[in-house]
Order: structure tokens, then sequence, then C-alpha cells
């Protein structure tokens, strides 16, 4: 149960020569990300390829080049859906939607659903379900699910030092979404604010997250959700 409201604080834009060095500095990591791709590409080495093109993606939007890196992403997602290599898919989805194109939410949709349906690195889960948060009017219950589910996925997966950590940035998720969905500012009106949207209720936010899913993928789906999930354990 969370325990106390936390705000963010706006550090400010940076100045012009900070973020020219900025600029310069992501310049230079791309390139030797680069080098690093063609010495791998020619030693054939997978998975550690995609994890570089991953990289490549990253800064591509960092230096808001969104055209390359969704085109650098989509690749990466392809090939990782061949390979079934599903943290990297979803971890291709986060930046595709990043970069801004017609189709970034139904990006963002299908990063979800395979962030939610496989054990993948917690913290990929919860950047994808914070951009949720980020989409969605105020007022809007979609929010609250997500930021939900965060904390829920964090409590099932993340261990040690990565749950303390993730585990704080998740609750002031929550706290936040309330404070901007219902005006909540303290713990009782926190306690019946869960309640009154069935936050508790694992299985039904679950449920409500697949609606969410559906409206954001629409008919653009990529993988055979059918497929993927007949083949995973205990079906």
């Amino acid at each position: 149960m969370v325990k106390h409201l936390d705000v963010r604080i706006d550090l400010g834009a940076e100045s012009g020569q900070d973020a020219r060095t900025s600029v310069q500095a992501a310049e230079g990591r791309l390139n030797a990300i680069r080098d690093r791709i063609r010495e791998t590409s020619a030693a054939g080495e997978g998975e550690n390829r995609m994890e570089l093109l991953l990289e490549e993606g990253s800064l591509l939007v960092e230096l808001e080049r969104l055209n390359d890196a969704w085109d650098c992403a989509k690749n990466v997602f392809e090939a990782s859906v061949r390979e079934q290599q599903w943290q990297n898919a979803a971890h291709a989805c986060e930046l595709m939607f990043r970069s801004e194109q017609p189709l970034s939410l139904a990006a963002l949709g299908q990063g979800i659903w395979l962030a939610v349906t496989f054990p993948i690195d917690p913290e990929i889960t919860v950047t994808l379900l914070e951009h949720v948060i980020d989409e969605t009017p105020d007022h809007s219950d979609g929010a609250a699910i997500a930021a939900a589910i965060a904390i829920y996925i964090v409590d099932l997966r993340a261990e040690d030092a990565q749950h303390d950590a993730l585990s704080i940035g998740t609750r002031q998720m929550l706290t936040a979404v309330a404070r901007r969905h219902s005006g909540i500012e303290n713990q009782a009106d926190l306690d019946a604010w869960l309640d009154r949207l069935e936050l508790n209720d694992v299985n039904g936010i679950l449920s409500r997250l697949r609606r969410i899913i559906e409206a954001l993928v629409q008919d653009n789906w990529w993988i055979d959700r059918d497929t993927i999930q007949s083949e995973l354990p205990d079906q």
C-alpha cells in the first residue's frame, strides 16, 4: 500500500551549449555503436547484435532522427519475434512508440502485451506502462489501470535492489495518477480511490488492460497472439 504522496521536480531545460554538447556526445556514441554492429555482424553474434541495434535506435530517438529510429526498431522487432527474443521485441516496441510515427500507438500496445505476457525485465514493462499514463487523459481510468499493473509486475518479477527502486517509482506513479484523476491528497482518500476503481483486483485490471491494448493496436497486430499463447507453458 502507498504510504505517502510524492511530487516530481522539473529541473528545467538544458542550456544551448549543454544541448550542443549532448548532441555531439550522442553522435559520437552512435558512430561507436555502428562500428560495433558491423563487427558483430561479421562475427555472426545474433543476440548481441540485436542489443546493439536497440542502442542505435535509442540514440536515433535522442537525436530526433525519428524515421531512422522507427526503421531500426521495426527491424529489431521483426527479427526478435522470429527468434522468440521477447524482451528485445518489447524493447523495440518502446522505441517505435518514441519514434512518433503513425503506428506508434500500435507498437506501444503490442509492446505492453509482450511485456505482460512474458517475464521480461520489469523495467521495460514499467516504461511501456508509463507511456500509457502519459498518453491518457487526466480523468480516464486507463492511467490508473496502467499504474496499478506496473506495481503488480514489479512485485511479481523484480528482486532486491531493482525491486526497491522500481517499487518506489511505480508507487509514485500511482499517487501522481490519483492526484490528477481525482485530486487525491491523503492516504484515506487514496485507499478509498483504489477500492472505488477496483485497482486491487489483479484479474480485473489485467482484463481491463487487454481492452486498452486492443484500443491502442486496433487492427495493426504484427504478432500471432493465438500461436504465441498456445506455446506458453501450462496452456
